[in-house]
């Protein structure tokens, strides 16, 4: 017997929020960090499974729409999987499906120099 689920309503709604930054700007704050989220659901087969690193986007950036999809298709996927794992990771699954210089941008990494 086959359950069919809607995919939108597996997806958390603070995923797709907007993220505000240093309202009143009296204190300066790094924005240049990157947010994760985490997601945790039964798949049809009854076992619970979790995807995280999640990136959080905020409304203007151009990739927004394109890890949206990424991650509908990725939790259809996880959904359906009869694989014994109970944790995938969403940031591995962009690293083998983009473009290095695509995923570059998304996970813009910084490097401290001299550990600073």
């Amino acid at each position: 017997m086959t359950k069919k689920v809607e995919i939108h309503s597996l997806i958390p709604t603070y995923f797709f929020t907007r993220l505000v930054y240093n309202i009143n700007k009296s204190v300066k704050k790094r924005i240049d960090i990157l947010l994760f989220k985490s997601l945790e659901f039964q798949n049809a087969y009854g076992q619970k499974v979790k995807i995280i690193e999640i990136p959080v986007l905020e409304e203007e950036n151009t990739y927004r729409f394109m890890i949206q999809l990424r991650l509908e298709a990725f939790i259809a996927n996880v959904y359906r999987s009869r694989t014994n794992r109970s944790v995938y990771s969403f940031r591995e699954h962009l690293k083998k499906v983009l473009k290095w210089p695509v995923y570059e941008q998304i996970f813009k990494e910084t490097v401290l120099k001299h550990n600073a």
